[in-house]
Formats: C-alpha cells, sequence, structure tokens
C-alpha cells in the first residue's frame, strides 16, 4: 500500500461502504496492494512503469493519474514517466499518448502545487 498510500486504501474502501460495491474495493485492495505490488523479482519502480503503460493502452485517465503519483512516490523521475508515455505511444496510438501525457502534466502540477514533489521537467519548453 506504500505506492498510494495507507489514507488512500482507507478511502477507497470507505467508498466502497455498500454491500453491492465493499466486496469489489476489498478485492482491488487484496490482490493489487496486497498480491501483486509485493511479489519479488519486480521493483516498485518497474511495476509503476508497467502500469503507466497498461493503464495507458486500457484509456484509464483515473488510475493513470492515481499511477503516475505512485510512481513519482515509487521514485521515478519525471523523465522516467515521460519516457515511458512516450514508449507505450509507439504502441498505444498518439491519441493515447497524448491523452496520458495530458493526464501525467496534471498530476505532476498538483503535485507541486500541495507542496509534495517539486516538478523537474516543468519549465516551458524552449522549443515553444
Amino acid at each position: 500500500m506504500s505506492v498510494v498510500g495507507e489514507e488512500y486504501v482507507d478511502r477507497a474502501l470507505a467508498n466502497g461502504s455498500t454491500d453491492f460495491s465493499r466486496a469489489g474495493q476489498e478485492i482491488v485492495t487484496e490482490w493489487c496492494w496486497g498480491y501483486a505490488w509485493t511479489r519479488p523479482g519486480l521493483s516498485k519502480q518497474q511495476r509503476s512503469l508497467l502500469n503507466i503503460g497498461m493503464l495507458m493502452a486500457l484509456n484509464r485517465a483515473p488510475e493513470l493519474a492515481v499511477h503516475v503519483r505512485g510512481a513519482r512516490n515509487n521514485g521515478l523521475s519525471e523523465l522516467e514517466i515521460r519516457e515511458a508515455i512516450i514508449h507505450a505511444t509507439t504502441y498505444c496510438g498518439v491519441p493515447a499518448g497524448v491523452d496520458a501525457m495530458k493526464t501525467a502534466e496534471k498530476v505532476l502540477n498538483d503535485m507541486a502545487e500541495k507542496g509534495e514533489m517539486p516538478r523537474e521537467l516543468g519549465d516551458k519548453s524552449e522549443r515553444a
């Protein structure tokens, strides 16, 4: 759960507060955060890069945003996140890449505005 933090997981469980939705959120918590993220063989950074590519391919912007934030918290740089998106764009297509870049930029700006993590590549491009 260190990827997104205890607070995020607790809030997600609380949001799954009906008899109908609670079981689904418990599966996510147990399988994703409790099982997949704690297995040996891949670092958290590697798992974050995989998730960025998969969520981008699946066009799941809200979950992509969660995992971009998690990737930064796992120690990935903005450059690594950007390059993962660019690499996945060649396989997922330009529209998916454009959407992912916008989602990631929004998350990175939000993190900087909240004082969570400074921007590394947030300056205006010299080529703009």
